[in-house]
């Protein structure tokens, strides 16, 4: 049973002890047909720093998780913090209320403040919209895979540029397999499937464990053209003997990647091939592959898949961006 003085007396500690649990993951919008497990630790990190910040504010204001109401979190997010300010109409603060939402939906507290402040915002258009999706164009593309990290000729050690080969490969599964990130450091050996006779193409089966909290298994394909580099280090992996389930190991331990190291390769590779675009990450990788898939006409409903997404409609934004450009995979 929830106890909402120790969320008083306590909100930070109340809040670690929540997120890392079933009840966390329930109070998503998301519908499940069995009992979630709960988010990765790295997620829950993000969340607890978020509400730290919150904590923070209660603290200065002298106000307790009880008592807050929907006009104290408009000021929350009104308040300036380290410099950065808390835009009312920003997808931050949406953030924010959402967070702040899932655990007054835990506390059972009625009337919910962060509910009541969502339900205005929406109604009153104040939230953000996506700035314009960013997809590569063909010739991008292109000069994307020419500028992967070099595929230098295995030397005398085997153990030299071998992290280069390795990011070589993760990157060219990410855009030419559609992975996040996140799925992306999590992917296992195991999921790499068989290539086709038929057209060349290799499956890729992924399931949520250790992966993106937002995650569905679901099953992509790597295209014919980037199956060759996916191969050949699936077998310098083995070569290496490097322990452990991960396809794309940070070390000889078979540690887990950081996020931060694969967005500045993969930054890296995109100011290398001279691509100047707002948006130099994964996501922009990710984009350019479901793009690209629709082109060759894939239908949403294979796009859903091949994604990972919970909702066909989630495609839409890949075929707006589609229309919009219509001669081209931007």
């Amino acid at each position: 049973m929830t106890n909402p003085d120790l969320w008083d007396q306590n909100p930070l500690g109340a809040f670690t002890a929540f997120v890392a649990t079933h009840d966390f993951v329930k109070t998503s919008r998301r519908h499940y047909t069995h009992a979630p497990e709960p988010i990765a630790p790295e997620s829950a990190a993000v969340y607890t720093f978020m509400f730290g910040k919150f904590t923070q504010w209660l603290a200065a204001e002298g106000i307790v998780m009880s008592e807050v109401r929907q006009h104290d979190l408009a000021r929350f997010l009104a308040v300036k913090s380290d410099g950065n300010h808390l835009d009312l109409n920003s997808k931050i603060a949406y953030r924010y209320l959402r967070l702040l939402d899932r655990c007054y939906q835990h506390l059972g507290t009625m009337p919910n403040p962060a509910q009541h402040a969502i339900f205005d915002m929406l109604k009153s258009g104040q939230t953000a919209k996506d700035a314009g999706m960013i997809a590569l164009t063909e010739q991008q593309l292109d000069s994307f895979l020419a500028a992967l990290p070099a595929s230098t000729a295995r030397q005398r050690s085997q153990f030299v540029g071998w992290k280069r080969r390795r990011d070589r490969a993760m990157q060219v599964v990410m855009l030419l397999a559609g992975l996040r990130v996140a799925e992306a450091i999590g992917l296992l050996i195991d999921e790499i499937g068989h290539q086709s006779d038929l057209d060349g193409n290799l499956e890729i089966s992924l399931t949520p464990i250790e992966k993106h909290e937002t995650s569905y298994e679901h099953t992509t394909v790597l295209r014919q053209r980037g199956v060759a580099e996916l191969l050949d280090w699936l077998a310098e992996r083995a070569a290496l003997k490097i322990p452990g389930p991960l396809l794309f190991p940070a070390d000889m331990k078979g540690a887990a990647l950081n996020k931060a190291t694969v967005y500045r390769q993969v930054r890296a590779t995109f100011e290398r091939a001279g691509i100047a675009v707002s948006r130099s990450g994964g996501r922009t990788l990710r984009n350019t592959f479901a793009v690209q898939e629709l082109r060759n006409g894939a239908t949403k409903a294979e796009l859903t898949e091949y994604l990972g997404l919970a909702l066909e409609r989630s495609t839409e934004t890949y075929n707006d961006t589609l229309k919009a450009n219509p001669d081209e995979a931007g």
